[in-house]
């Protein structure tokens, strides 16, 4: 791993756990499918223009339509749309934490589904975030947190976890920034169909709400997906995930700096609990691989 893809890689996880902060302003102001739709038209559009000005091509390959496909529908549209909806009653700070359990759930997926092998420092790093995350939910769920908003989390990390085993084919083959861009737009126009079934857009104007949107259709919708494909083209998917181990501390550090959150002594523990946990997985994988 050399210093650029160390870069990448850092410059993706401060980008990546920075979503959780804005996301909340956005939804304070604004129906959350709706402005999530809305983000990816922009970031879509912004995209695969600029892909066409740098001469790539949207003539992608058969793995990667698939690839961009899923992966748009299931990371943008699920996933994102699914937090969306819960950040209205759930801290950014909880949402950073439960979406940065994707690498213990893709390890276990990868073990349990497609043959991968996980050593004993993987089991032991699968039980500690585990372990980490029981000790989090449960601090919560006793002041109270919204139950259901907590469920509609997970369900949208496992859509993120199948949403990764697949992103190989889609950062295979080249034209990276319009695979980007093309994502974007699958997500408008899921979310899109999905506002129309289960939302009546509302919009408070406001600056906060503003700048949050223009940030997070820029930095963490656009240029950190960028950096991804970027990141798992140089190094592997298996060493790119290592930096998720950095999630956690990002986003409740963001959450607490800019929307004021608090943080308890357990959740503390427990985020660093998981945080050795997913670094203790992604190290055990490099090792089998």
């Amino acid at each position: 791993m050399d210093i650029r893809a160390i870069g990448l890689g850092l410059a993706f996880a401060l980008m990546w756990s920075s979503a959780f902060t804005s996301a909340r302003i956005i939804v304070t102001d604004a129906s959350p499918l709706f402005a999530l739709s809305m983000r990816y038209l922009v970031s879509g559009i912004i995209g695969v223009g600029l892909a066409w000005a740098l001469g790539q091509s949207w003539r992608l390959s058969r793995a990667q339509w698939r690839a961009t496909i899923s992966f748009g529908f299931l990371q943008n549209a699920v996933y994102l749309g699914l937090f969306f909806v819960a950040m209205q009653t759930i801290e950014a700070s909880l949402a950073s934490i439960i979406a940065s359990t994707m690498p213990l759930m893709v390890a276990l997926a990868a073990w349990a589904f497609m043959g991968d092998k996980l050593s004993p420092l993987g089991i032991i790093g699968l039980i500690a975030g585990l372990v980490g995350v029981a000790l989090i939910m449960g601090s919560r769920i006793t002041d109270g947190v919204d139950l259901v908003s907590l469920g509609i989390c997970f369900i949208g990390v496992l859509a993120l976890t199948i949403a990764t085993l697949t992103v190989r084919g889609a950062s295979a083959g080249g034209n990276l920034l319009m695979v980007v861009g093309l994502q974007m737009l699958v997500g408008f126009v899921a979310l899109s169909i999905a506002t129309l079934l289960f939302e009546t857009p509302q919009v408070t104007p406001s600056w906060p709400l503003a700048i949050a949107f223009v940030y997070t259709c820029l930095v963490p919708g656009l240029t950190a997906t960028w950096i991804w494909f970027l990141l798992v083209g140089r190094i592997g998917a298996t060493r790119a995930a290592t930096f998720h181990f950095l999630n956690p501390f990002f986003g409740v550090a963001i959450a607490a700096l800019l929307l004021g959150e608090a943080l308890g002594p357990r959740d503390i523990i427990g985020v660093a609990i998981i945080a050795a946990g997913i670094l203790a997985v992604q190290i055990s994988r490099q090792r089998v691989a």
